[in-house]
């Protein structure tokens, strides 16, 4: 089993709205992050996977564009909302690396089952599981990662935990496409204890497995000491309040949280959309096999989504650090701006070289918002509520976001161009319209973002008093 670096045992200066706690040492920070987003990246290589198996699932079950869609975007997110916020509280006064350890283990194992699935329900309650278990991460992970990194260096180091979202997208189209390549060449395929499985169901049981294995690692990492205690008694960690008072302290700054929340979920209803239906994109309009099209997009993903949320963080705190409270918003609504116009090329390139070209930068800026957004969320809540209101923050953009914009594009193919061959031109309109959504909400939020860091300081005085 791996180990990991030692905490630092010297004493650090605190945060200016809590008592002095000592940081553990960078590098044992740094180490938390990496093996944190090297669960995201399960994360997403066991939710996105589907997107790479659409047809030979519809061939076998029977399915249309829209239902497809709903496994792979609403009945996850459906499961993975409403589950997050009670799962929230938890992480708020409970150890939060024991939650993500059993997240973990049930979120594979449900993504293990889809690959016994053999009608549109049962393939849905199993997608329902994988919503669940998943639904255990993101706000605990952001709280751990909060508790262990200076204010300046917040949204460099959420960014990269965030990156997750891009390498374990990308993978799971790279990977899928060799497991594919492999599964199709084989005689007969067997899985044991089930038996014969076709080439897609196999890839199930292949990309779930490792995250079952992987539960081990966690247990290298030491549940890190709260920030949020009581200055009269540095013994007493403040205890999460009651979802009222979480409620009321949103309420009191509810245009910032709107316009944030609105904006970042327009983003990732464009983003979820297009990684739903890039995949069928390339396959169906430009002939690549699916094989070609998971080694080919996956590495585009991985390589420069990953670069967007890295650099879109590193230039939030070099912003930050200059004096700019409200440079997350304004890096997120940058990158949402900038997206438009790769949004309008890439879908009418007209061979598969200049599609996957374009999506060069598609991909890039796309990742930009998503890594300070989550930062920003964590700089304007109180301490013992950074679980909850990122589960708030997750409920609204991934109800909307993984819910509705994979759903939004078939939808549109459907229904609009009736031609599954036109997916391009549905691709092409919804990330335009919602693009250009996204960066005006998070321009008006952007107004509103220091006026509740202000508040947020009066909050705390009052609450460690």
């Amino acid at each position: 089993m791996m180990s990991a670096p030692e905490p630092s045992d010297s004493p650090a200066s605190a945060e200016s709205n809590s008592t002095s706690i000592p940081y553990p040492s960078e590098r044992y920070a740094w180490y938390v992050v990496i093996i944190l987003m090297i669960v995201y990246v399960f994360s997403f290589v066991d939710r996105q996977i589907l997107s790479l198996l659409v047809d030979p699932i519809k061939a076998d079950l029977g399915l249309s564009d829209t239902q497809i869609s709903y496994l792979g975007g609403f009945t996850f997110a459906l499961f993975y909302t409403f589950f997050g916020i009670p799962i929230a509280r938890w992480a708020d006064s409970k150890n939060r690396t024991v939650l993500i350890t059993v997240g973990l283990a049930v979120w594979s194992f449900f993504t293990m089952l889809c690959g016994t699935a053999s009608r549109f329900w049962t393939f849905a309650f199993y997608r329902m599981g994988v919503g669940v278990g998943e639904a255990t991460l993101s706000p605990s992970a952001y709280s751990i990662i909060t508790d262990m990194f200076r204010p300046e260096r917040l949204a460099v180091a959420i960014s990269l935990y965030s990156a997750g979202i891009y390498i374990g997208s990308g993978l799971a189209q790279v990977f899928g496409g060799i497991v594919i390549g492999f599964a199709v060449s084989a005689t007969e395929l067997t899985v044991p204890f089930v038996g014969p499985v076709a080439p897609w169901q196999y890839v199930f049981f292949a990309v779930g497995f490792p995250g079952l294995l992987f539960t081990l690692a966690l247990l290298t990492v030491r549940e890190p000491v709260r920030r949020n205690r009581s200055k009269s008694d540095p013994s007493k960690v403040i205890q999460p309040p009651p979802i009222s008072e979480v409620v009321a302290y949103i309420r009191a700054n509810s245009r910032t949280f709107l316009f944030h929340n609105l904006g970042i979920a327009f983003t990732s209803f464009v983003s979820y959309g297009a990684a739903y239906w890039v995949p069928s994109y390339l396959i169906r309009v430009h002939g690549l096999s699916a094989q070609e099209t998971g080694i080919y997009y996956g590495w585009v993903v991985v390589i420069f989504g990953t670069a967007g949320i890295v650099l879109g963080g590193y230039l939030a705190d070099i912003l930050t650090q200059r004096g700019k409270a409200e440079a997350k918003m304004q890096v997120a609504m940058g990158g949402a701006l900038l997206g438009v116009p790769f949004s309008i090329l890439y879908p009418l390139m007209p061979t598969p070289t200049a599609a996957l070209l374009a999506l060069c930068p598609a991909a890039f800026a796309a990742a930009m918002p998503l890594g300070v957004a989550a930062a920003a969320i964590q700089q304007i809540m109180p301490a013992n509520m950074r679980a909850q209101g990122s589960a708030l923050y997750l409920f609204v953009i991934n109800l909307i976001g993984l819910g509705l914009g994979p759903s939004a594009v078939a939808w549109c193919t459907d229904y609009v161009f009736q031609d599954p061959n036109k997916v391009n031109l549905s691709l092409m309109w919804v990330g335009t319209f919602f693009g250009l959504l996204s960066a005006g909400l998070l321009y008006f939020g952007s107004k509103h973002y220091q006026s509740t860091l202000s508040y947020l300081e009066a909050y705390n005085e009052k609450q460690m008093a």
